[in-house]
């Protein structure tokens, strides 16, 4: 079995908040892959499934982001699952709005829902990071992740959670490269051919041969050796 978890605060108050992405990802999963009910379990709210050949078992912590560990440490104890089975998604603000970036191990750079879960379960488990984007200072940090995500953000996040689920099960099978194709083919499709090709230039041919030049007009200069011929023509056109 995989974990996937999502990371977010509970409640309509919090629903819509950047913070809460995590969640958001995890609900398009389920809704998606025809996952079965959300039920209440290990202090949260959980949802099983498949996603290929791999059971998943979804997860929203309803402990507050500060304490996502207790949730996720119970549902690993439950399942006998380790570090390695486990996938959090949450968001990011060194990631501009709308990247994903995955990650497998490493620090919690200051997100208090992976600090929780690190002094639980230490930090080998995967991550994918969503990106939010910053808001410029550290003081505005914490306004910005709880505040909802504004009306102009509604295109790219829909393509985003899109892409996650289209990606999901390559994602539970370990091959994150698929994953990462499937939602960069939502958030940044190739643009259509036309169908048509740019003109061509002629291939060249062999050099023509050179055009008789004209006869010289009167009032233009003749090279010497056809002085003769030019008298002649004038002394013809006037008799």
């Amino acid at each position: 079995m995989k974990l996937f978890v999502g990371l977010g605060n509970p409640g309509a108050r919090y629903a819509g908040n950047r913070h809460n992405i995590g969640f958001m990802a995890v609900d398009r999963i389920a809704a998606d892959h025809g996952f079965g009910p959300w039920k209440r379990a290990f202090r949260g709210v959980a949802a099983e499934g498949r996603l290929g050949e791999e059971r998943v078992l979804l997860l929203k912590p309803e402990t507050f982001m500060n304490l996502s560990g207790d949730a996720v440490a119970e549902a690993m104890r439950f399942h006998k699952l380790t570090p390695a089975d486990l996938t959090v998604f949450h968001d990011e603000l060194d990631l501009a709005p709308g990247k994903l970036r995955l990650k497998q191990g490493g620090g919690h750079a200051g997100h208090n829902g992976l600090r929780s879960i690190h002094a639980h379960i230490g930090e080998t488990y995967g991550r994918v990071r969503l990106g939010i984007g910053h808001p410029g200072h550290k003081d505005a940090v914490a306004a910005y992740v709880l505040h909802d995500f504004a009306k102009a953000d509604q295109v790219w996040l829909d393509d985003l959670l899109r892409g996650i689920s289209d990606g999901a099960p390559a994602l539970a099978a370990g091959t994150g490269a698929a994953f990462t194709n499937a939602v960069a083919l939502r958030t940044a499709p190739p643009r259509p051919s036309t169908g048509t090709q740019p003109p061509s230039r002629p291939a060249l041919a062999d050099k023509p041969p050179a055009k008789a030049a004209p006869l010289a007009s009167p009032d233009t200069a003749s090279p010497a050796g056809d002085k003769q011929t030019l008298l002649e023509r004038l002394r013809d056109r006037f008799r």
